[in-house]
Protein backbone atom coordinates (compact mmCIF):
# COMPACT_ATOMS: atom_id res chain seq x y z
CA UNK A 1 0.00 0.00 0.00
CA UNK A 2 1.31 3.82 -0.53
CA UNK A 3 1.50 6.14 2.62
CA UNK A 4 -0.66 9.43 2.55
CA UNK A 5 0.97 12.07 4.20
CA UNK A 6 -0.49 15.30 5.18
CA UNK A 7 1.38 18.31 5.93
CA UNK A 8 0.34 19.46 9.19
CA UNK A 9 -0.83 23.02 8.26
CA UNK A 10 -3.13 21.76 5.56
CA UNK A 11 -4.17 19.16 8.36
CA UNK A 12 -4.98 21.93 10.24
CA UNK A 13 -7.06 23.97 7.78
CA UNK A 14 -9.35 21.28 7.11
CA UNK A 15 -9.97 20.37 11.36
CA UNK A 16 -10.59 24.26 11.18
CA UNK A 17 -12.42 24.82 8.37
CA UNK A 18 -14.50 21.68 8.20
CA UNK A 19 -14.71 20.97 11.71
CA UNK A 20 -17.40 17.50 11.87
CA UNK A 21 -16.64 16.79 8.08
CA UNK A 22 -12.89 16.41 8.60
CA UNK A 23 -12.87 12.68 9.06
CA UNK A 24 -14.89 12.03 6.09
CA UNK A 25 -12.01 14.24 3.81
CA UNK A 26 -9.01 12.51 5.67
CA UNK A 27 -10.56 9.38 4.79
CA UNK A 28 -10.93 9.76 1.11
CA UNK A 29 -7.36 11.15 0.88
CA UNK A 30 -6.79 7.61 2.63
CA UNK A 31 -8.19 6.08 0.07
CA UNK A 32 -5.58 6.59 -2.41
CA UNK A 33 -3.41 4.28 -0.23
CA UNK A 34 -5.01 1.39 -1.83
CA UNK A 35 -5.88 3.66 -5.74
CA UNK A 36 -3.08 6.41 -6.03
CA UNK A 37 -4.14 6.41 -9.65
CA UNK A 38 -6.90 8.42 -8.29
CA UNK A 39 -7.37 12.07 -8.86
CA UNK A 40 -6.79 14.32 -11.68
CA UNK A 41 -3.48 15.17 -13.16
CA UNK A 42 -2.33 18.56 -13.31
CA UNK A 43 1.09 18.32 -14.52
CA UNK A 44 4.94 17.18 -13.53
CA UNK A 45 7.90 18.63 -12.01
CA UNK A 46 11.22 16.81 -12.40
CA UNK A 47 9.30 13.72 -12.18
CA UNK A 48 6.62 15.02 -9.41
CA UNK A 49 3.14 14.86 -10.33
CA UNK A 50 0.77 17.09 -9.04
CA UNK A 51 -2.79 15.84 -9.09
CA UNK A 52 -5.87 17.13 -7.46
CA UNK A 53 -9.15 15.21 -5.56
CA UNK A 54 -12.00 16.84 -5.03
CA UNK A 55 -14.70 16.53 -2.12
CA UNK A 56 -17.97 18.22 -2.76
CA UNK A 57 -16.64 21.93 -3.91
CA UNK A 58 -12.72 21.84 -2.38
CA UNK A 59 -10.14 21.09 -3.99
CA UNK A 60 -6.65 19.24 -2.45
CA UNK A 61 -3.82 19.10 -4.45
CA UNK A 62 -1.13 16.59 -3.76
CA UNK A 63 2.10 15.11 -4.72
CA UNK A 64 3.66 11.93 -5.80
CA UNK A 65 6.51 10.20 -7.79
CA UNK A 66 5.35 10.25 -11.75
CA UNK A 67 7.70 7.26 -12.39
CA UNK A 68 6.03 5.10 -9.88
CA UNK A 69 2.61 6.16 -10.59
CA UNK A 70 3.05 5.23 -14.43
CA UNK A 71 4.89 1.99 -13.86
CA UNK A 72 4.52 0.41 -10.12
CA UNK A 73 3.93 -2.92 -9.54
CA UNK A 74 2.83 -4.00 -5.55
CA UNK A 75 6.63 -3.70 -4.43
CA UNK A 76 6.73 -0.05 -5.89
CA UNK A 77 3.56 0.65 -4.57
CA UNK A 78 4.76 -0.20 -0.99
CA UNK A 79 7.00 2.21 -1.22
CA UNK A 80 5.20 5.25 -2.57
CA UNK A 81 4.52 8.36 -0.80
CA UNK A 82 1.71 10.32 -1.69
CA UNK A 83 1.87 13.75 0.22
CA UNK A 84 -1.07 16.29 0.63
CA UNK A 85 0.92 19.90 0.37
CA UNK A 86 -2.42 22.29 -0.74
CA UNK A 87 -6.38 23.44 -0.61
CA UNK A 88 -6.67 26.85 -2.56
CA UNK A 89 -9.90 29.08 -2.32
CA UNK A 90 -12.24 29.09 -5.43
CA UNK A 91 -10.40 31.91 -6.93
CA UNK A 92 -6.26 30.72 -6.47
CA UNK A 93 -6.61 27.44 -8.11
CA UNK A 94 -4.32 27.95 -10.51
CA UNK A 95 -1.91 30.77 -8.09
CA UNK A 96 -1.66 28.00 -5.60
CA UNK A 97 -0.92 25.50 -8.59
CA UNK A 98 2.33 28.10 -9.49
CA UNK A 99 3.13 27.85 -6.63
CA UNK A 100 3.56 23.89 -5.81
CA UNK A 101 5.65 24.22 -9.18
CA UNK A 102 7.76 26.52 -7.52
CA UNK A 103 8.19 24.93 -4.59
CA UNK A 104 8.88 21.81 -6.72
CA UNK A 105 11.40 23.12 -8.56
CA UNK A 106 13.57 25.55 -5.94
CA UNK A 107 13.29 22.68 -3.14
CA UNK A 108 12.28 19.63 -4.46
CA UNK A 109 9.49 17.82 -2.54
CA UNK A 110 10.82 18.49 0.75
CA UNK A 111 10.02 22.07 0.17
CA UNK A 112 6.74 22.38 2.15
CA UNK A 113 6.43 22.97 5.58
CA UNK A 114 5.75 19.90 8.00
Amino acid sequence: MAKVEIIRPLFEEIQKKFKGEAHEIIDLMETLETDPKKGELLGSVAGVVIKELKYKSFIFYFITDGYKLKCFDEQTLAEMLIRFVRMPDKNHQQETINEIKKILLNFGPGGFAE
